[in-house]
């Protein structure tokens, strides 16, 4: 897979292994009143000194629907853009960068080009540093402005590391910004310019979408400004590689380097998103687009404009997905849920008791069907907010109560082993005192020969059986136990380095 930011072909990361969520899963304020949360907005922009007027503003009128339709019933995109596309601003930003690997598009982790991840890409458009160490770099993307006084919304990846900001107007007017903050989890910046009486976009509300939904998009693609393409709605909840952040909104609107930052319009001209990502072979539109849902937009805003940063809830866990072979071995009737397969010490996850082989159900109530999902609804929770997990352990339901940490998001994701198949065949043996060592000191068992069903599941000689489904893995006698009471799957938990993976064998 190829995803580009929009501005030099866009790396995002969904923190989901093995698949994307089918289904648009956030935290319960990504589905509240918007009306509700406006007047919240409101607030916090009063209570960081912007005036009343631009608080009224951005109150729940600006949501209130104004439908475009044409005499067929299909959306009126020609008023929508008369309407709305003098709030759409051109972002050109100049400034000193050291041009990594990432920053030029291909961030180390991903530069195999046979990477299923190696396209997913926030590009970047315009002549950036392209060497190491410091160079200036000129880029453009695009942005909205959504208070008559000029606060704009835009990709944290358009103005990173950029010195100076300049807003263009559709009328051709041209004003330097001051970036209030960015926050790169979410890939949301604020921007700031001075005025009055500046046209504003209506705010939308993306509970509303479905997928087949028309949706419009004005930005200003390889600098072209004011380009408007349509498409439909593909998909909704998209987790992307390493980003563990954000459920994306997926569309085929024509998007490409430098609409980054522009928003995403419904069928009624409200702003349901903010083009932020591509899927790209080429380094251009290929069907494939992303958006940042523009309640996450507003939620990341609200604590920018009040503190200058945003925080996101840390559980302090590595995930994976569940596939049928995992959760047969668990008790599960379907493969849903994230898979716990790390821990990390002294983390909220290990203060509330959460366990490697726990499978996380819901998060106050809100279903997790895939890992992605479950990052998504901690990071975009705050720091020290309780939370109700429903897991599975031991074959039935249970019910844990956890208070978040700080830190921005990092749910780690374990990569999902080969395809289990047959017995299990290992040849296990005691660690020694440097083994245990050299492995952070894990308790388990050294494979020294891995044959059969284990073999074809992935397992290698050298790695570390931890435990056999959810039971630790101390002595071979154990092992055996635990076969004996097992039926045709059981899971391993496998410590192969510093990562550890659960993977899945069915046995003969």
């Amino acid at each position: 897979m190829n995803i580009k930011p929009l501005n030099a072909a866009l790396l995002a990361a969904g923190l989901a292994a093995g698949g994307v969520a089918t289904a648009l899963i956030a935290p319960q304020w990504l589905k509240s009143d918007p009306a509700q949360h406006q007047a919240t907005s409101a607030n916090a922009l009063a209570a960081a000194g912007t005036n009343e007027a631009t608080a009224q503003q951005l109150q729940s009128p600006q949501i209130a629907p104004v439908p475009y339709l044409n005499a067929g019933g299909a959306p009126d995109f020609r008023a929508i853009v008369k309407q709305a596309g003098p709030a759409v601003v051109g972002v050109t930003v100049e400034g000193m960068r050291h041009a990594s690997r990432e920053e030029q598009g291909m961030p180390e982790a991903f530069s195999d080009p046979q990477s299923p991840f190696s396209q997913f890409f926030r590009g970047q458009p315009g002549q950036r540093g392209r060497e190491q160490g410091g160079q200036p770099f000129r880029g453009q993307g695009s942005g909205f402005i959504i208070s008559s006084d000029g606060l704009i919304l835009t990709n944290a990846h358009v103005v990173n590391d950029a010195k100076e900001v300049t807003i263009k107007l559709s009328d051709r007017r041209e004003f330097s910004a001051k970036v209030l903050g960015l926050d790169k989890a979410t890939d949301i910046a604020v921007l700031r310019i001075e005025g009055k009486d500046l046209p504003t976009v209506r705010l939308g509300d993306p509970r509303q979408l479905e997928v087949g939904d028309p949706v419009l998009a004005i930005g200003a693609p390889f600098g072209l400004e004011q380009t408007a393409t349509q498409g439909i709605v593909s998909a909704k909840g998209r987790s992307l590689p390493n980003d563990a952040v954000v459920p994306f909104i997926q569309t085929d609107a024509a998007v490409n380097p430098g609409n980054s930052g522009g928003p995403l319009f419904d069928g009624s001209g409200g702003v349901i998103g903010i083009n932020s990502q591509i899927y790209s072979q080429s380094g251009g539109y290929q069907g494939l687009s992303f958006a940042i849902p523009i309640n996450v937009a507003l939620k990341v805003k609200d604590q920018i404009v009040a503190t200058g940063s945003a925080q996101h809830a840390k559980l302090g866990v590595a995930v994976q997905d569940l596939n049928q072979s995992l959760a047969d071995s668990f008790g599960m009737a379907r493969p849903d849920g994230a898979l716990i397969a790390q821990v990390s010490p002294n983390s909220a996850a290990a203060k509330a008791g959460l366990k490697p082989g726990d499978v996380v159900t819901e998060v106050d109530g809100e279903p997790v069907v895939r890992s992605g999902a479950l990052s998504s609804l901690i990071g975009l929770s705050a720091p020290g907010d309780k939370v109700k997990l429903k897991i599975w352990r031991d074959h039935a339901p249970q019910t844990l109560d956890i208070v978040l940490g700080g830190a921005e998001a990092e749910a780690k994701v374990a990569s999902t082993a080969a395809a289990p198949q047959g017995r299990l065949g290992l040849a296990l043996r005691p660690l020694s005192k440097e083994e245990s060592r050299a492995v952070g000191g894990a308790a388990g068992l050294l494979i020294e020969d891995a044959d059969g069903p284990a073999a074809r599941a992935g397992v290698n000689a050298g790695d570390v059986l931890l435990a056999i489904n959810g039971r630790p893995a101390q002595s071979s006698e154990q092992v055996r136990e635990v076969l004996a009471k097992s039926g045709n799957m059981v899971a391993l938990l496998i410590q192969r380095g510093d990562s550890k993976i659960f993977v899945p064998v069915k046995l003969g």
